[in-house]
């Protein structure tokens, strides 16, 4: 209140009070502050050797006897002429400098200022150009990481949900619009219709499922998990195996290759990202063989699952593990397109969790999924 009626009072004497808020910005600013802080440093070592300087010179004067008592009285004023003119020339051409090297080096803080504010407006600035390597250049850095993930996060959450409502909606549309006509005498039950009704209801359930599973991996902390010793080649042969009618079905032949090894990890989720990456293989094969290959490496137990596909282009390599992502079923045989996207997301979440790496490796038409689990410590 002191300080309103005090700016009151300056407006009714006439005086500009934007100068006075213009001057009250103005000393929050970094920069004068930092050029402050190193005015009065300098002021205080200037004066301090220009004292002494002095004193050392009326000390000589007075010891030797060089001049007498008008003469010195007369150099001593000299002295702290020269020393004032000298330390203010000091303190005004330091401070040009510091203005100048501060400003530029304030720029950077500035812009970061502006993005964040734009970020909790809920825009998403512009990436920030990086002009050095110092502190400010790294949080420069760190800051359009953090801008790009919260973008990526925000396109996937939208994608996410305009698929999830796609997903629901066919399926749910086909059952009401049958059921609509079953209540209301249109249409007569059949063993095909039942077994089409069934079909959309499982794919619903199959949606529903996987989402609850991909939400209980991503909450789920590595002290979570119930970690065992378990044998992989044996795990993959045993996964395998729950696969062989559908592969017998479908005409498909299986070569495995397995070297023995050990990891320490949670088995249910071991087995149900050998699960989807399998049916991944099976449901996008456009050849006749899917290999699967298990191999020690330093970084731990490397699994491979390979099938003939069609070509895929870079960018949908990059995106293939993304949530919701599928390829267009008319690529393939077989293909209903009723696959729910989830699949290989929920692969790299579970290896995530354990630690480890999921890649892809394609060839032209040979695409190879990957996962590397870390050794047993």
């Amino acid at each position: 209140m002191k300080g309103h009626a005090f700016l009151k009072r300056f407006g009714e004497w006439g005086i500009d009070l934007l100068l006075i808020n213009q001057l009250r910005e103005w000393k929050q600013h970094m920069t004068w502050k930092l050029i402050g802080v190193n005015i009065i440093v300098m002021l205080t070592v200037i004066l301090l050797a220009g004292v002494s300087v002095k004193d050392f010179a009326c000390v000589l004067v007075e010891k030797y006897r060089l001049v007498g008592d008008e003469k010195n009285f007369m150099f001593n004023q000299t002295m702290q002429f020269y020393l004032m003119r000298a330390s203010l020339l000091a303190i005004v051409v330091a401070a040009l400098i510091h203005y100048v090297f501060i400003k530029k080096m304030l720029v950077p803080l500035r812009r970061l200022t502006e993005s964040t504010r734009q970020l909790t407006e809920g825009t998403y600035p512009e990436m920030i150009a990086v002009t050095s390597r110092d502190e400010i250049g790294q949080l420069t850095e760190h800051f359009n990481d953090m801008t790009r993930t919260l973008k990526r996060a925000e396109e996937n959450r939208k994608r996410m949900l305009s698929n999830i409502s796609h997903d629901l909606r066919t399926p749910l549309s086909n059952l009401n619009g049958y059921l609509e006509a079953l209540s209301s005498g249109v249409l007569t039950g059949d063993r095909e219709l039942y077994q089409s009704l069934l079909e959309e209801s499982q794919h619903i359930t199959r949606l529903v499922e996987q989402l609850h599973l991909l939400s209980v991996w991503e909450d789920r902390r590595e002290t979570g998990m119930t970690k065992t010793s378990i044998q992989m080649d044996e795990l993959i042969s045993k996964s395998t195996n729950a696969f062989q009618w559908e592969l017998k079905i479908r005409e498909l032949e299986l070569h495995l290759s397995l070297q023995p090894g050990t990891v320490n990890a949670d088995e249910d989720g071991l087995r149900q990202v050998l699960n989807n990456l399998l049916q991944n293989a099976i449901t996008y094969n456009a050849g006749q063989i899917i290999w699967v290959s298990g191999v020690n490496e330093p970084r731990g137990y490397r699994v491979t699952v390979s099938n003939v596909g069609v070509p895929m282009p870079e960018e949908v390599r990059e995106i293939v593990f993304e949530r919701f992502y599928q390829v267009d079923p008319a690529r393939y045989r077989g293909q209903s397109g009723k696959g729910s996207g989830l699949g290989l997301a929920i692969v790299k979440e579970i290896i995530q969790k354990h630690g480890g790496e999921v890649g892809l490796i394609s060839e032209d038409n040979k695409h190879s999924f990957w996962i590397t689990i870390p050794p047993s410590r």
